[in-house]
């Protein structure tokens, strides 16, 4: 860092010079984003000004009236945007400008890839923001003062990507008579298209039509004697500078719903599905939602900002307002604009406020009602759409289960699974599915759990199921074992982990299996009491099986124990799971057992093989892998006469 006469130069954070870099090679067939995404930038500064002069009205400085500004210079090739909103400090220039203060930067770029394509596709679900301009720029001049400052505070921050001093910037002390920021593009040898009034117009009615304050520009005029186009005194408004939220649903095109679903998203992938509707009755408010098509890569950090704007009577108010959406819908995009709360309202208010928690529920309703509305559409494109909502938000969706009890049951209708009927790790089944499937006779739905997919769809638990041709869910993400922790029914239907207590499987049982099993039960009693002294503290108890048809034992949980995955996972995450043994079920007409029976010399190893097999089998580990491996080899050699 060097300082010279009041300006400083200084080195980009690491991050920015990755984007930076990005933004010249990877970005240039989008470069028209650049337009948008500096008007969106702007429209914000004018929209916190407001905001923030609700209480110090001074910070308007006699001029309330906030508009954005775009002209162009042919000779000096530059483009500027500027605006009277909010403007920078010397500090938040610095803060702004040289650092990306996002929370998951680091996830975001050990996602890129160097694929020029997916990496755009991972800048639009990052927000590109002011950086942008590098697309078209080889050098951006920004001049701003913050609202309520004295002009002499002003702040020129340069930064050019060309020579030796790309990837530093200066900043420097400027006088500045008016608020707000103003941004000046540096055009590439090659943007020359962009001096051109009709151009930089049809690109701000392109993608910024929607924007709230007026984006002026000079009126163009045709000049005989010159044969060109000249440029007056006058200003034009170029936008139609009112919120698109507050128009009626049929004046707005799709196209104009995917614009500015890219200006409050700060997105440049359209949108997956949207729901704009007026509520009026006791609390009068619009919302305009979106879901998004990708998930943002900081999804799973649950304090990401939120992605609602809420306005009163059309001024903004905040950014990320987390009260209007339940955490498990954080990643919905959108606007709700509240005619009845008070224009001071605060965080602190809304978190008591009995208005929000209505504007809140009625989000939550139309959200799921339109998910609901994709899920079970007869249109292979609509259900396309969900098939692609589930999987970029599916995990996120199921902690609702938990969450939202009012809409338990509208959400498990929208959770999707992988299951026998399929045996592919694709979470297309829903409970309904299953249900419309189920053998005459059954009457619960039943599921497995395990820590991946290949463990689940090999469970020995499942062997009497797949016999029977009984499906089963296979659930495999971790989050399912909160989600079955919160169903425990599902239309009537209870759901049963195949891995708990005695298997009842009622009707679906004949007679004759059941007195088989019984008799086995009577035969194998001296050795199901020898293997539990056997195994002494390791089992709860030791049992005859019904679940089984190929592999000679299992483990199951009693019925009101924790599940082994679910204690696994606890433990996993650093915390105490509630000691409970497990039971041995051990199958009868499996060679392994049937020799058991008659073993004496060996009958420890040979139960402590059993009950490891199991373990193992299960998805658990061994305490002590090197006794077991030493067990089998002692065993084999044994039966091989060595």
């Amino acid at each position: 860092m060097t300082t010279a006469a009041g300006a400083q130069t200084l080195n980009f954070q690491a991050e920015v010079k990755q984007l930076l870099h990005l933004m010249i090679h990877s970005l240039y067939s989008n470069r028209e984003i650049f337009l948008r995404e500096l008007i969106s930038n702007a429209s914000d500064a004018c929209d916190k000004l407001r905001f923030e002069a609700l209480d110090k009205p001074e910070l308007f400085e006699g001029e309330g009236e906030l508009a954005i500004r775009i002209s162009f210079d042919k000779d000096a090739k530059t483009v500027t945007v500027a605006d009277n909103g909010i403007g920078m400090s010397r500090d938040e220039a610095i803060a702004h400008l040289g650092t990306i203060a996002k929370s998951g930067t680091k996830e975001f770029f050990s996602q890129l890839t160097g694929d020029q394509k997916k990496d755009a596709h991972l800048i639009g679900q990052f927000g590109v923001g002011f950086y942008s301009a590098f697309i078209v720029a080889d050098k951006v001049t920004v001049v701003t003062r913050r609202a309520g400052l004295a002009a002499s505070e002003g702040v020129k921050w340069e930064c050019s990507m060309v020579g030796d001093a790309a990837g530093e910037y200066t900043v420097e002390p400027v006088d500045k008579a008016g608020r707000g920021t103003e941004i000046t593009l540096h055009l590439r040898d090659d943007q020359d298209d962009l001096l051109s009034g009709w151009k930089l117009r049809s690109l701000i009615r392109k993608y910024s039509d929607h924007i709230v304050q007026p984006i002026l520009m000079k009126k163009e005029e045709w000049d005989k004697d010159k044969n060109e186009q000249v440029t007056t005194d006058e200003d034009e408004t170029v936008n139609q500078a009112n919120a698109l939220w507050t128009r009626s649903k049929s004046d707005i095109t799709d196209d104009e719903y995917k614009a500015f679903y890219k200006h409050v998203g700060h997105d440049f992938d359209e949108p997956l599905a949207w729901s704009h509707a007026r509520v009026e009755g006791r609390h009068e408010y619009t919302q305009l939602l979106y879901v998004p098509a990708h998930a943002p890569f900081d999804m799973w950090d649950r304090n990401a900002r939120h992605g609602i704007k809420l306005y009163v009577k059309r001024v903004f108010i905040m950014d990320d307002a987390e009260k209007l959406m339940p955490t498990y819908l954080r990643f919905v995009r959108g606007v709700v604009d509240s005619s009845d709360l008070p224009l001071n309202v605060s965080r602190e208010i809304l978190q008591e406020s009995k208005d929000i928690d209505t504007i809140r529920a009625g989000c939550t309703k139309k959200v799921l009602g339109l998910l609901e509305d994709l899920a079970t559409s007869e249109d292979a494109a609509e259900k396309e759409k969900y098939a692609t909502f589930w999987k970029e938000f599916g995990k996120v969706l199921k902690e609702g289960v938990g969450e939202d009890h009012a809409n338990k049951d509208k959400i498990a209708g929208l959770l999707r699974f992988a299951s026998t009927h399929n045996d592919t790790p694709d979470e297309t089944v829903s409970l309904a599915d299953y249900i419309g499937r189920m053998k005459e006779g059954q009457d619960k739905i039943y599921f497995v759990t395990a820590e991946t997919f290949n463990a689940a769809k090999n469970s020995p638990h499942l062997e009497i199921f797949r016999k029977k041709g009984i499906e089963v869910l296979l659930l495999s993400d971790r989050v399912d074992e909160w989600v079955i922790g919160n169903l425990t029914e599902f239309d009537g239907k209870p759901l049963v982990s195949v891995a708990k207590g005695g298997l009842d499987l009622g009707s679906l049982e004949d007679e004759a299996e059941k007195k088989e099993a019984e008799k086995a039960a009577d035969e194998y009693k001296e050795l199901l009491e020898k293997m539990k002294t056997s195994l002494g503290e390791r089992v709860k108890e030791v049992r005859v099986t019904h679940r089984l048809t190929d592999s000679p034992a299992c483990l199951v949980a009693d019925e009101h124990d924790m599940g082994m995955n679910l204690a696994r996972i606890l433990k996993a995450a650093g915390q105490q799971a509630p000691v409970s043994k497990p039971i041995l079920e051990i199958n009868p007409q499996h060679p392994a057992v049937m020799r058991l029976k008659y073993e004496e010399k060996q009958f420890d190893d040979w139960a402590a093989v059993l009950f490891d097999q199991a373990l193992l089998a299960e998805g658990g580990t061994l305490d002590d892998p090197a006794t077991f491996v030493k067990r089998i080899n002692q065993l084999m050699m044994a039966m091989s006469g060595s």
